[in-house]
């Protein structure tokens, strides 16, 4: 039975999220990585509640050729790439096919970086605790791209946090990083937009604002 929305809006959810995940990084050194754009309110509201720095980890979906709404996979910040091998094979969908997309999506990724940080250089994430960020999580692909992706850049630990998600998705996860928080895993699950009153696109106007709120604050 649908029970209606957790959560006003992402600010909101980021602030219930933050008290859960506060005492998990008690005394750690912490950045807190935000998946764009609706990860971003989120991983702000975090951020403030932890005093630490916030940052963009992007994550393209990489679409079928043809029927782009189909993720077969999906590539992270760092080239790091994740792909449905199943689906590429029923679809028999070519190397060469992928790697196109990949090369498309892998310079969105730059742009977008470039745009939201407006010339700040990315924070250093090795050593520390990397706290993964988004507004929620379905099937948890785009996200298990950024867990790969981070693990490159040596964190001491990485804790994916969301404020509600498929209890499937979550499960996985713990397979896979060191520490997650699902606040919320509502059965049946439906879509992340669902738990929301509002669930209105943030622009890029906004992840830059917050972005550079968080970095003013953080100035050496």
């Amino acid at each position: 039975m649908f029970a209606g929305p957790l959560y006003r809006d992402r600010r909101e959810a980021g602030r219930v999220l933050a008290e859960q995940l506060a005492p998990a990084v008690e005394n750690e050194s912490v950045i807190v990585l935000a998946l764009p754009r609706g990860g971003v309110p989120v991983g702000f509201e975090a951020s403030k509640r932890l005093n630490t720095e916030l940052d963009v980890f992007v994550v393209r979906k990489l679409g079928v050729p043809g029927r782009e709404e189909l993720a077969m996979g999906a590539v992270a910040t760092g080239g790091v790439r994740v792909l449905n091998n199943s689906l590429i094979h029923a679809l028999r969908i070519s190397l060469v096919q992928i790697d196109r997309v990949t090369e498309r999506e892998k310079q969105e990724i730059t742009r977008r970086e470039a745009a939201y940080r407006e010339g700040r250089p990315a924070p250093s994430i090795q050593g520390r605790t990397a706290v993964l960020v988004d507004d929620g999580l379905a099937t948890g692909a785009t996200m298990l791209a950024a867990a790969k992706a981070v693990r490159q850049r040596s964190p001491e630990r990485i804790i994916v946090a969301v404020p509600v998600a498929s209890e499937d998705a979550c499960h996985e996860f713990r397979r896979s990083v060191d520490e997650v928080i699902c606040v919320a895993t509502p059965d049946p699950f439906y879509a992340v937009g669902a738990w929301y009153e509002d669930f209105s696109q943030t622009s890029d106007a906004e992840v830059r604002e917050l972005l550079e709120r968080v970095a003013r604050q953080h100035v050496a």
